[in-house]
């Protein structure tokens, strides 16, 4: 039986496309410097110019956050470029991050991974209060074939102070990474749908070698990680880091070739990782 899972279909797409995960963040200063308006206009225009930019990618990964802040207009944009993404045939990562507790995280997920038009091949969430506390998420997820990242060492400073924080013998990303390797393995079949998020310029990085499923890991470009140093990040098999890269490719635009030649560029920097 063919298997229809988002790590098997992640697997596939790497293997397929290459092991890269492009990103479609509109941020204002973007739009005015592709010479769009900063409005729910100008957001559908330079999100159309993604989508035909992108085709023949492995993963494509809108941040949420820059859709919401034109209300309404801009998640009606946001649907409509992950239905025209999956028309395409790429997978879609929606990075939301969202993370709660109770009914208030059942709601997320049927919101991110259950049947409606938001509903992505895999979402981020955040796992600090609790890990426990993403069930809900990760069940409708593993029902619905879709995927889960979970933040576990992001690259922001901020974030260092919880995240390298001990918790009896392990950092507390260390005990994430853990815990989702945990859900892997009690799962079938492989590979893991459950992922987690690891920052391509942090110089402490979890043991990812038992993990069972994929890494995102942004930062590569603009931010600062470089892809050659990518190889073997916490002790990752080939095909299981997706290297997430944004403006870095943008920056490219707003002519469709140009991004494309971009993105296939990085595309092929970070090919040895599949």
């Amino acid at each position: 039986m063919t298997d229809t899972g988002f790590g098997a279909r992640l697997a596939s797409a790497i293997a397929g496309r290459g092991p890269l995960c492009l990103g479609i963040d509109p941020h204002p200063e973007l739009l005015t410097a592709w010479d769009l308006p900063v409005s729910a206009d100008g957001l559908a225009r330079f999100c159309e110019i993604c989508v035909q930019a992108y085709r023949g990618f492995a993963v494509v990964k809108p941040q949420v956050a820059f859709f919401e802040t034109y209300g309404s207009a801009g998640f009606a944009v946001l649907e409509r470029t992950m239905a025209a993404l999956r028309e395409a045939g790429v997978l879609v990562l929606a990075d939301a991050k969202r993370g709660d507790i109770g009914s208030t995280m059942a709601a997320y997920a049927q919101a991110w991974a259950g049947s409606g038009p938001l509903a992505a091949d895999a979402v981020t969430a955040s796992p600090y209060l609790g890990f426990g506390s993403l069930q809900p998420l990760l069940d409708l997820a593993a029902a619905n074939g879709r995927g889960v990242f979970v933040l576990a060492a992001t690259s922001n400073p901020e974030g260092a102070s919880v995240q390298r924080a001990t918790a009896g013998q392990r950092t507390v990303a260390q005990s994430i990474v853990d815990d989702a390797a945990a859900v892997n393995r009690a799962g079938r079949p492989r590979p893991g749908s459950v992922g987690v998020v690891v920052g391509a310029t942090l110089d402490v990085v979890p043991d990812l070698s038992a993990l069972g499923g994929p890494v995102l890991v942004p930062g590569v470009g603009a931010q600062g990680g470089r892809p050659e140093a990518l190889g073997g990040l916490g002790g990752a098999l080939p095909g299981q880091l997706l290297p997430a890269v944004s403006r870095e490719i943008l920056r490219a635009g707003p002519e469709v070739a140009a991004i494309r030649a971009a993105g296939e560029k990085m595309r092929d920097e970070v090919a040895y990782l599949a």
